[in-house]
């Protein structure tokens, strides 16, 4: 039971590390919605279409 502890820590860690080498926006944050969340086009919704 220890060993299959031990070696999940060591690959999760790893593969934290190669993510945050591999350059980007690693977000652990979840879902993020704010700036990048693009408002409809002169307030036109579906239902006026």
């Amino acid at each position: 039971m220890a060993k299959i502890l031990i070696a999940f820590i060591v690959i999760a860690g790893a593969a934290l590390m190669l993510l945050m080498q591999g350059g980007g926006d690693v977000s652990m944050g979840g879902e993020q919605h704010g700036a990048e969340t693009h408002a409809p086009a002169s307030g036109e919704t579906a239902t006026q279409k």
